[in-house]
């Protein structure tokens, strides 16, 4: 079943965006399209568990917008993911491509499913026939799924091996975040990790913070604010010394040694009660006075209820929408810093551009290689972002939406845009 876009709900995106529009002055048909996904696609998925029962699911993909190239963006395997959610998320991923200038649109995808009840035989099934339902949809050309919420590498494997069973071919640029012997990118594990310190890096230079160490906390030590840790923990411009997991979160204001405390959190199951360290709340965490508060965990952290307590310079975004409109007047008021989401986390999209790119010639690069192409597309965007901001004389979300909709202005010139 597919919902077409004159029936699909609105986008729900930040008010930054509208000021943005304004700014821009922004063509009102172009915001219109912008403001409804191109398509919405629903499936029910039915697959045979390990016990011999069937399990039924609702599984969908968003095509937001392709003025800029295919539709990308990740599958999610959540038992909480509605339509509305990846609705927005879909929208976001049009931005944040256009932001960092690389040719593509977005999209996104999701299955409303307890992945943790699974076993991997029930993992790879749901793959494979959320790839049968959608096949039609998506292509190399057309859409290009991502790993996103509880699907990995592996998941995209099983993705790419179903659709090139139905084209009669190997597909490889059908999805990427794929394992790197299956024509995977080398330099895909800590793309949005590194995306976001390159990103940070720039822009300690443009605000000139002279200061060594900068104090850093980190929401989060997953894949993305685990990966940053341990990044930052080898580079003396920073020292890290609040971590927290989704349980609970430690401290210790002369720094943590953050290869110890993933060994703890390895032996035990969590961050509580590491050596050295105080333990503390994610709540507590946000409040810490400290130079860098890196959002690397869930949205809605930094809320009307807290912002005002929040004591760090710069807050780096790497999670979607970990700020709320309410909170985010209130440090632009307090004139904290925030570098957004559709900037700082956009390495992980960038690397999937990149391994995109290597399918479609067939030439591979190595993991140097990945690396510094990433780092210098984001420095490159951190500027445009910069200048733009100091142009119009607002803030970097403000400033990184103005990017994101010149280019998809310009896009819509050549498109049918009524």
């Amino acid at each position: 079943m597919e919902t077409t876009a004159t029936t699909s709900p609105r986008i729900k995106l930040p008010a930054a965006l509208a000021q943005a529009a304004e700014l821009s002055q922004l063509p009102a048909s172009v915001l219109d399209r912008l403001m409804y996904p191109d398509h919405i696609h629903t499936h029910k998925l039915s697959i045979m568990r390990d016990d011999g029962t069937t399990l039924t699911v609702t599984a969908w993909r968003v095509q937001h917008n392709n003025w800029r190239g295919p539709y990308k963006g990740g599958i999610r395997f959540h038992p909480k993911v509605n339509l509305d959610e990846v609705n927005t998320l879909s929208a976001l991923m049009t931005f944040k491509t256009a932001v960092i200038n690389i040719p593509l649109g977005g999209g996104k995808g999701g299955v409303r499913v307890d992945a943790k009840s699974l076993s991997p035989t029930e993992h790879e099934r749901l793959a494979r026939a959320y790839v049968r339902a959608f096949a039609d949809i998506i292509g190399p050309e057309q859409d290009i799924p991502a790993p996103d919420i509880n699907t990995n590498n592996n998941t995209m494997g099983w993705m790419m091996d179903e659709y090139s069973r139905i084209v009669g071919h190997d597909a490889p640029g059908v999805v990427t975040g794929k394992p790197v012997e299956l024509f995977g990118s080398r330099g895909r594990h800590l793309a949005t990790s590194l995306g976001g310190k390159a990103a940070l890096d720039e822009l300690v230079k443009k605000l000139n913070l002279v200061k060594v160490p900068l104090i850093v906390a980190i929401q989060g030590m997953g894949n993305v604010g685990g990966g940053l840790a341990e990044l930052l923990a080898q580079d003396v411009k920073y020292k890290v010394v609040a971590i927290s997991d989704s349980q609970s979160g430690i401290y210790h204001q002369t720094g943590l040694d953050i290869k110890s405390v993933f060994d703890h959190k390895a032996a035990t199951g969590g961050v509580e009660n590491a050596e050295y360290a105080h333990n503390l709340t994610n709540g507590e965490l946000l409040e810490l006075p400290v130079d860098i508060l890196v959002l690397g965990a869930i949205e809605n952290q930094i809320t009307g209820a807290n912002a005002e307590r929040v004591q760090a310079k710069v807050i780096l975004e790497l999670a979607n929408c970990p700020v709320t409109n309410e909170a985010d007047s209130i440090l632009n008021r307090r004139n904290i810093i925030v570098v957004p989401d559709i900037l700082a986390n956009a390495g992980g999209v960038a690397v999937s551009y990149f391994e995109w790119v290597q399918n479609q010639q067939n030439w591979y690069w190595t993991e140097i290689e990945v690396n510094h192409r990433l780092t210098e597309l984001m420095r490159q965007a951190v500027d445009e972002v910069w200048q733009t901001t100091a142009e119009r004389q607002t803030n970097l979300r403000v400033g990184a939406y103005i990017c994101a909709l010149s280019r998809l202005a310009s896009a819509a010139k050549w498109r049918a845009v009524v």
